[in-house]
């Protein structure tokens, strides 16, 4: 059997593109990665890669034997960070990535649970809307709303959030309840501009497939806070997430309106890097944090 030394040797060397680089990783000399190399091709009996002075260059051999050295690397890595969490102390911080939405709403009151029980792990939450760069960032995870691009990032679904339409009692004093989503034209419509439609774009069910409106306001903003404050001011009417006004709906200082029509309804999901073997901690957070969006959710 060949020794898994070969295949990452191999796989370090192709990934660096340099012999010094990989030999580097490996702790070797420069000449023994060489040596090594030119030995595994001789007992496969086939070139593996095109040397030259400016780069390397797999063969059809080569692409084939790396995707195996790939395979071998993946599986050794995992295979040595799940031992080593299996003695990971509960302790260290926990870097997430969150849209202001969710930061204000349910996060604050699902991390103070976590941090009662688990008070050594130190929770370190940034609210941005923006799309962070996970790995780049140094984040553990991000937390997203919407269809989500293929990536090589996996997705925890912690909750699906119902959107309505609402607007305070005053504002439909001055100026109607709409019955029809077609008659939204005629209304202040205040837009969310973080959500992948477009923030005058609202989405409604139709006769056979969901269908969009276009409105018009004098309020945009990326805030949902502060279009919530801005609805309850009776500035206009708001597309947003139930859950952000459930408590005004409540005591009638905002009403929903289309109840029936709205069709917007997006999924809620924890993302993490694919590659990198998940800390015990941060899998006990995520597990955590979707026990709490069920929770608080299931009542909308």
């Amino acid at each position: 059997m060949r020794s898994t030394d070969d295949f990452l040797i191999f796989f370090h060397l192709i990934e660096q593109g340099s012999f010094s680089k990989a030999a580097d990783l490996v702790g070797l000399t420069k000449s023994v990665v060489s040596k090594r190399i030119t030995r595994l091709e001789q007992e496969l009996g086939v070139q593996l890669i095109y040397r030259t002075t400016r780069k390397l260059t797999l063969t059809e051999a080569g692409e084939v034997f790396f995707s195996h050295a790939r395979e071998v690397y993946y599986s050794v890595q995992n295979a040595e960070q799940a031992m080593s969490g299996l003695g990971e102390s509960l302790t260290g911080t926990i870097r997430i990535s969150v849209p202001t939405i969710s930061g204000e709403l349910i996060l604050p009151k699902a991390i103070a649970e976590f941090s009662a029980k688990y008070p050594d792990i130190h929770i370190d939450m940034d609210l941005d809307n923006r799309f962070v760069d996970i790995v780049a960032e140094g984040f553990d995870l991000a937390i997203r709303t919407g269809a989500l691009p293929d990536s090589s990032f996996i997705a925890r679904r912690l909750v699906d959030a119902h959107w309505v339409i609402c607007g305070a009692p005053d504002y439909f004093a001055r100026c109607g309840i709409p019955k029809a989503p077609s008659e939204l034209i005629q209304h202040n419509c205040l837009a969310y501009s973080y959500q992948e439609t477009g923030a005058q774009e609202w989405l409604f069910k139709g006769a056979d497939k969901p269908c969009t409106v276009k409105v018009n306001g004098n309020f945009t903003t990326n805030n949902a806070s502060a279009l919530r404050r801005a609805a309850l001011f009776g500035q206009g009417l708001v597309y947003v997430p139930k859950v952000l006004v459930a408590e005004d709906l409540k005591a009638g200082t905002l009403i929903e309106v289309l109840q029936e029509q709205v069709a917007k309804c997006l999924g809620i999901y924890a993302i993490y890097p694919y590659t990198r073997h998940q800390p015990i901690k941060v899998k006990l957070f995520i597990e955590h944090l979707y026990l709490c969006y069920q929770k608080h959710l299931e009542k909308f």
